[in-house]
């Protein structure tokens, strides 16, 4: 039976106000106990209630390991943090966004949990609340620069209207409804979102869905042109003409568009002069200037014109190579507030801030607005490789105010081609923080990739110099929440480490290297089972540097160095200690992208798996990010090749050593993982005993005509010249091509048993690719397994869908290799 904490029901700061939508915990000190275990996990959920097929013989076994898998599933995230400067320099406040998972309502529960960070010469203590605050239904918390409001966005729907919440210290301070034909949705989606507060916190510019064009009506006089908002008996809505989107996660959405609200009066208007041409987003507003009345906003524009000058818009997430440049518009309000711009004023057209690049993007202004700093992906743009090495940017910000495009852009880090052993490998990151400055105001911090490693680096703006912070004989993973004054907020985590909250201050600010010290931060939200914190204390995990095996004269050096894979065994077979033959059963686990990496960060998936008592390889192959742009550049026209042998020299490196048994290994990858996956079982089809694959790519043919990025096919396919040869009407040659380096080519060779996890609603791989390679393994005898997943994409799965693929992915190798 679960425990039940009785509650109750108000909005966040204003308790006279009874709702639904949030709830107040006011737990004992006893009861804090119980929030990171019964009371906020949800009811049981036993294997044999989903659809395994579970053998009668295993069943206690596999309802077993449905248990464990719900409780690694209920460990909470730490998904984001803010810290709020008080009066005192000796204190601050943090707030800390917390997921977990909600299994039967599938979704993921968010909760706030706030701190007082007390800070003297020699300590720092955290003074948590007593507390967790639940927020529902909200899209986005942004609080404003001072932190004194926090803004918290609901999108209700493509037929709703969208709310904005203004909070107080102690109450709602205005609520501002947003109606459709206003705009729709506000893009929270990491990548086209931009929330940005104004100086003086009156307004608040973000990226939302540019209002639906009006649809024709049907009915008794045939056809009607106007849209009308009245239902009728008698007549119909139609579609009207199909408009693209941008893929994958995007379906649906059209346009997004730039939008500023007055919080005083709450008069939402849109951003004039942006050409239509663009989408926008990532949106920052410009410094105040004594010299102008005028505010700007500063946004990325994606032009919608592709590759070789494709007219339509491809896929968008995580697809560095569309190129995007620097915009400057002026705010639809006035500096003075309700105040409006002349005519002359209000039809001026945005600026392109940076006419000579193709790729820029994350803008932020320094502190003392005289710079606008930025990250760049030109690589990516011009070898059509979807993410590269990125280099970083500035560019002087006129005194007045006014923009005006720049030709004196200065390149503060380049793009590393070939690292030198252990050293800095170049930026690889995906975020920043919305004030990512140190008080010196540049020194800026980010998280980013270093080799399989993620760390903090530490960016002076004005020399160029690189720092990393974290500690260089750790072999743990970073991830940056935000910055307390000359202080930083940290999380760490390994593979059998749970995310750890750390605090970093510099011992002595004098020197440049190595001089940051670490607090590890006890939280009252990360607990978990004494079964859990067993099974992660039994394993132990390194980072292997394996060594090439065959090298061409043509690839340059970066692409000739060791790549790394991160092994995750028992301690019970450390160091040899335990003989090859009695090795635990290996999995292979292949990162998609492919320019992505494995990180040493904690995983629900490869903390699951390995404690079913497996042991967990994690090849981060050639082409991955974090290794220097040559080695990431080497894999473009050598897949099925290149890839398939660095899996296959990394399973002989741990097998030589003594740490596998060749005969007990399993491979499971997703996306281009899963096309290493299934180029490995029919290329070495004797190595393995059996395989999974999530969203896998099996038929380039077939792929590249239904795909959202196309162009992916061609890059990867031909290498330099794919993004010439790109087209969307490929020729015979290019489809034999295609065929020719796709897994379906070894079909026949295929021997292990393979389960497919696959999402329906995937627009990157679709469906498609995995079910005729499925089918074509079943029509030759191999023992094939489908699940499909009817409202989930390509990256991520929903929570039940995910559990429910983790458990068969059990089942399915206790079955085939135990």
């Amino acid at each position: 039976m679960a425990t039940v904490l009785v509650a109750t029901q108000c909005r966040w700061g204003a308790p006279h106000r009874s709702s639904p939508r949030r709830r107040f915990f006011y737990p004992s000190k006893n009861q804090q106990k119980l929030l990171t275990s019964s009371a906020l996990r949800e009811p049981k959920v036993l294997a044999k209630d989903l659809t395994l097929s579970i053998d009668p013989t295993t069943e206690e076994k596999d309802v077993s390991e449905a248990k464990l898998l719900q409780e690694f599933t209920n460990i909470p995230n730490i998904d984001k943090a803010w810290i709020v400067k008080s009066d005192s320099e000796n204190s601050s406040h943090a707030m800390f966004l917390i997921n977990q998972v909600n299994l039967l309502a599938n979704k993921n529960r968010t909760f706030i949990l706030s701190s007082n960070i007390s800070k003297s010469t020699d300590s720092v203590s955290f003074q948590w609340s007593p507390f967790p605050v639940e927020i529902q239904g909200a899209s986005a918390i942004v609080p404003s620069p001072s932190g004194s409001k926090l803004l918290v966005v609901r999108n209700k729907g493509q037929e709703s209207s969208t709310e904005l919440e203004i909070w107080g210290p102690s109450c709602l301070e205005k609520e501002i409804h947003i109606q459709k034909l206003v705009h729709g949705s506000l893009y929270t989606d990491r990548w086209f979102e931009g929330i940005s507060w104004n100086h003086e916190e009156s307004q608040i510019a973000y990226i939302a869905e540019e209002p639906c064009p009006s649809k024709p009506t049907f009915g008794s006089s045939v056809y009607k042109k106007e849209d009308s908002s009245s239902k009728s008996s008698v007549s119909w809505k139609g579609q009207g003409e199909w408009e693209e989107d941008w893929g994958e996660t995007y379906t649906g959405k059209r346009k997004p568009a730039l939008f500023v609200v007055d919080i005083n009066s709450g008069e939402v208007r849109m951003a004039e002069g942006i050409p239509r041409s663009l989408s926008v987003g990532q949106v920052v507003w410009a410094p105040l200037s004594a010299q102008s009345s005028q505010n700007y906003l500063v946004f990325v524009g994606w032009s919608e014109i592709g590759p070789c000058n494709v007219t339509r818009k491809l896929g968008m997430k995580v697809c560095y190579n569309r190129p995007c440049s620097l915009y400057a518009v002026r705010s639809p309000f006035h500096g003075s507030v309700g105040t409006e711009l002349s005519e002359t004023e209000n039809s001026a057209s945005a600026v392109n801030l940076i006419p000579g690049m193709s790729s820029a993007f994350f803008p932020r202004f320094s502190p003392d607005g005289k710079f606008l700093v930025f990250l760049s992906a030109i690589t990516a743009v011009d070898t059509g490789a979807h993410a590269v090495t990125k280099s970083l940017h500035r560019l002087d910000w006129r005194v007045d105010g006014k923009p005006c495009p720049s030709r004196n852009i200065i390149e503060v880090v380049p793009v590393v081609m070939c690292p030198k052993d252990d050293g800095f490998p170049g930026i690889y990151n995906s975020s920043l923080l919305n004030d990512p400055w140190l008080p010196d105001g540049h020194t800026m911090i980010l998280s980013s990739a270093w080799g399989s490693i993620q760390v903090i680096l530490s960016i002076n703006i004005l020399s160029g110099s690189v720092s990393r912070i974290t500690p260089s004989n750790s072999n743990s993973s970073w991830n940056l929440l935000d910055l307390d004054g000359n202080n930083i907020l940290a999380v760490s985590s390994t593979p059998i480490h749970l995310p750890q909250i750390k605090y970093g201050y510099q011992y002595d600010r004098m020197e440049k290297e190595n001089s940051w010290h670490w607090i590890s931060v006890s939280t009252p939200f990360m607990g978990y089972s004494e079964k859990i914190k067993s099974l992660l204390s039994s394993q132990l995990f390194s980072i292997l540097k394996i060594p090439v095996k065959s090298t061409s004269e043509n690839l340059p050096e970066g692409a000739k160095k060791t790549f790394e894979s991160i092994f995750l065994y028992s301690h019970s077979e450390e160091s040899g200690s335990t003989h090859q033959n009695n090795c635990r059963p290996l999995i292979i686990l292949i990162h998609g992208g492919p320019h992505s990496v494995t990180l040493s960060s904690y995983s629900k998936q490869a903390s699951f798996l390995s404690s079913l008592g497996y042991n967990l390889l994690l090849v981060n192959y050639r082409g991955s990010v974090g290794f220097g742009e040559e080695s990431l550049q080497s894999l473009p026209g050598n897949i099925g090749c290149q890839d398939v042998n660095d899996v296959l020299a990394a399973l002989d490196y741990v097998i030589d050593k003594g740490l596998a048994d060749g005969s007990k290994v399993a491979l499971y990858g997703s996306s281009h993982g899963g096309f290493l996956t299934a180029h490995l079982v029919g290329q070495a089809p004797h190595r393995f005993t059996v395989a999974a694959v999530r969203n896998p790519v099996c038929n380039l043919s077939l792929m590249v005509a239904t795909t959202d990025i196309p162009d992916w096919c061609y890059v990867l396919t031909f290498g330099k010249d794919g993004k010439k040869y790109f087209t969307d009407a490929p020729s015979t040659d290019h489809l034999s091509m295609f065929y020719k380096m796709s897994p379906i080519s070894h079909l026949s060779k295929v021997k292990a048993p393979l389960l497919f996890l696959l999402g329906a609603k995937d627009r990157r791989v679709p469906i498609s690719n995995g079910l005729q390679y499925a089918q074509g393994l079943k029509d030759k005898g191999v023992e094939v397994k489908v699940i499909v997943f009817p409202e989930d994409g390509h990256v991520r799965f929903r929570p039940q869908s995910e559990f429910e693929s983790l458990v068969n992915l059990a089942v399915w190798f206790n079955k085939h290799i135990k």
